[in-house]
């Protein structure tokens, strides 16, 4: 008999990530909306001039390319994904409870985001991806409260995160991965980890970064559905 699957936040881990390979996973790459790649592609663009500022402030600067690059890139994160799902037991098992927490939160928005993108892709309107026919699908593929717990989950990965690089035990058992991660194959999970804890690390402190980001965002989100003609100005 099998133990049971275990309750809380472990649970959610798993559930985001099966989530996430039945989205971009080996059998549903034949399946993405044409216009995907285009969309995360155009995102990427956007974020990258409404971040600008943070990402030339040597404070920010590693951590605003963790999470435009590492968190929501336009790459092909399924190797990850699978990676994750592969080594879910083992993090369970060795992780703090904490740690596990932020893990789901994390990937919970990632695969919130990914389903938002592939909706948005789908909804685009024909002719090219400009602001007014980006504006129209978002607001036909999302409703306000998922954009809102978009935001919101991002902004609670990043206070948790935050939280997690003080504790000297986290940054030992990274550092204890490496080898084991590389002879397994999952260089880029390790890589992917590093990033975001030394991201984090090197901020000293995460309050200031996570508030610009939780208010754009909110702001930019409010003109989307409102309508405005140029959503994405200062």
């Amino acid at each position: 008999m099998s133990d049971p699957e275990p309750a809380g936040a472990p649970a959610a881990l798993r559930r985001h990530l099966e989530s996430l390979r039945d989205l971009r996973g080996r059998e549903a790459r034949g399946h993405a909306p044409p216009r995907l790649a285009e969309v995360k592609a155009w995102q990427s663009a956007r974020l990258a001039i409404t971040y600008a500022d943070l990402a030339a402030d040597p404070r920010y600067a590693k951590a605003t390319a963790f999470f435009l690059e590492d968190l929501y890139g336009a790459k092909d994160f399924s190797g990850r994904d699978e990676a994750m799902l592969r080594i879910y037991p083992l993090m369970v098992r060795t992780l703090p409870r904490s740690a596990v927490e932020t893990a789901a939160l994390a990937v919970e928005v990632d695969a919130l985001s990914e389903a938002l993108d592939r909706r948005l892709a789908a909804a685009l309107p024909p002719g090219p991806l400009t602001e007014a026919s980006y504006a129209e699908a978002y607001r036909e593929a999302g409703s306000p409260a998922e954009r809102l717990r978009q935001v919101d989950l991002v902004g609670e990965v990043g206070r948790r995160l935050d939280v997690l690089v003080t504790r000297p035990m986290i940054h030992a058992t990274l550092k204890l991965m490496r080898r084991p991660a590389r002879l397994a194959g999952l260089e880029a999970l390790q890589a992917f980890l590093e990033h975001g804890f030394e991201a984090f690390r090197h901020m000293g402190g995460a309050g200031e970064f996570l508030a610009t980001i939780e208010s754009r965002e909110s702001r930019i989100l409010s003109r989307l559905f409102s309508g405005h003609p140029q959503p994405f100005s200062a």
